[in-house]
Protein backbone atom coordinates (compact mmCIF):
# COMPACT_ATOMS: atom_id res chain seq x y z
CA UNK A 1 0.00 0.00 0.00
CA UNK A 2 1.37 3.39 -1.03
CA UNK A 3 0.95 6.58 0.88
CA UNK A 4 -0.29 9.47 -1.35
CA UNK A 5 0.49 12.17 1.19
CA UNK A 6 3.12 14.61 0.08
CA UNK A 7 5.61 15.91 2.52
CA UNK A 8 5.06 19.58 3.17
CA UNK A 9 8.07 21.50 2.12
CA UNK A 10 8.77 24.72 3.95
CA UNK A 11 10.86 27.31 2.23
CA UNK A 12 12.40 29.71 4.67
CA UNK A 13 14.70 32.55 3.92
CA UNK A 14 17.78 33.31 5.90
CA UNK A 15 18.21 36.78 7.32
CA UNK A 16 20.84 37.46 4.69
CA UNK A 17 18.48 36.47 1.85
CA UNK A 18 15.68 38.53 3.36
CA UNK A 19 17.97 41.56 3.64
CA UNK A 20 19.05 41.14 0.02
CA UNK A 21 15.43 40.95 -1.12
CA UNK A 22 14.56 44.05 0.94
CA UNK A 23 17.43 45.99 -0.61
CA UNK A 24 16.31 45.01 -4.11
CA UNK A 25 12.71 46.03 -3.39
CA UNK A 26 13.67 49.40 -1.96
CA UNK A 27 16.09 49.99 -4.83
CA UNK A 28 13.38 49.33 -7.42
CA UNK A 29 10.86 51.47 -5.57
CA UNK A 30 13.36 54.36 -5.46
CA UNK A 31 14.06 53.96 -9.18
CA UNK A 32 10.33 54.08 -9.93
CA UNK A 33 9.90 57.17 -7.73
CA UNK A 34 12.85 58.89 -9.40
CA UNK A 35 11.50 58.08 -12.85
CA UNK A 36 8.07 59.41 -11.86
CA UNK A 37 9.55 62.67 -10.59
CA UNK A 38 11.65 63.02 -13.75
CA UNK A 39 8.61 62.40 -15.96
CA UNK A 40 6.51 64.93 -14.05
CA UNK A 41 9.30 67.50 -14.32
CA UNK A 42 9.93 66.92 -18.01
CA UNK A 43 6.27 66.72 -19.00
CA UNK A 44 5.56 70.11 -17.45
CA UNK A 45 8.33 71.93 -19.35
CA UNK A 46 7.60 74.41 -22.13
CA UNK A 47 9.28 72.21 -24.72
CA UNK A 48 7.17 69.22 -23.70
CA UNK A 49 4.04 71.34 -24.02
CA UNK A 50 5.05 72.37 -27.54
CA UNK A 51 5.80 68.76 -28.53
CA UNK A 52 2.50 67.52 -27.12
CA UNK A 53 0.60 70.31 -28.89
CA UNK A 54 2.31 69.41 -32.15
CA UNK A 55 1.42 65.72 -31.69
CA UNK A 56 -2.25 66.65 -31.32
CA UNK A 57 -2.06 67.84 -34.93
CA UNK A 58 -5.14 70.02 -34.46
CA UNK A 59 -6.76 71.91 -37.26
CA UNK A 60 -7.16 75.67 -36.98
CA UNK A 61 -10.85 75.14 -36.20
CA UNK A 62 -10.14 72.65 -33.41
CA UNK A 63 -7.59 74.99 -31.87
CA UNK A 64 -10.07 77.88 -32.10
CA UNK A 65 -12.79 75.84 -30.38
CA UNK A 66 -10.37 75.05 -27.55
CA UNK A 67 -9.59 78.74 -27.22
CA UNK A 68 -13.30 79.60 -27.10
CA UNK A 69 -13.76 77.22 -24.20
CA UNK A 70 -10.70 78.63 -22.45
CA UNK A 71 -11.64 82.29 -22.78
CA UNK A 72 -15.29 81.71 -21.88
CA UNK A 73 -14.21 79.88 -18.73
CA UNK A 74 -11.77 82.64 -17.84
CA UNK A 75 -14.36 85.32 -18.55
CA UNK A 76 -16.83 83.62 -16.17
CA UNK A 77 -14.13 83.31 -13.52
CA UNK A 78 -13.16 86.98 -13.81
CA UNK A 79 -16.80 88.05 -13.84
CA UNK A 80 -17.39 86.22 -10.55
CA UNK A 81 -14.38 88.03 -9.10
CA UNK A 82 -15.67 91.33 -10.52
CA UNK A 83 -12.45 91.80 -12.52
CA UNK A 84 -14.13 93.44 -15.47
CA UNK A 85 -10.96 94.64 -17.22
CA UNK A 86 -9.87 91.02 -17.54
CA UNK A 87 -13.35 90.15 -18.79
CA UNK A 88 -12.96 92.76 -21.51
CA UNK A 89 -9.64 91.24 -22.59
CA UNK A 90 -11.24 87.79 -22.75
CA UNK A 91 -14.08 89.26 -24.81
CA UNK A 92 -11.57 90.70 -27.29
CA UNK A 93 -9.82 87.34 -27.49
CA UNK A 94 -13.17 85.63 -28.09
CA UNK A 95 -14.00 88.07 -30.87
CA UNK A 96 -10.70 87.25 -32.59
CA UNK A 97 -11.31 83.51 -32.24
CA UNK A 98 -14.84 83.88 -33.61
CA UNK A 99 -13.40 85.57 -36.70
CA UNK A 100 -11.36 82.41 -37.31
CA UNK A 101 -14.41 80.19 -36.81
CA UNK A 102 -16.56 82.27 -39.15
CA UNK A 103 -14.16 81.89 -42.09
Amino acid sequence: MTDNKKDKQTNTMTDEELNLLSIKLVSRMMKIQTMTEWYEHVSSSDIAEQVMDKQLNMTEEEDAIGNVARYMTLMNLFEDKEEYEKCAICKLKLDNVNKILNK
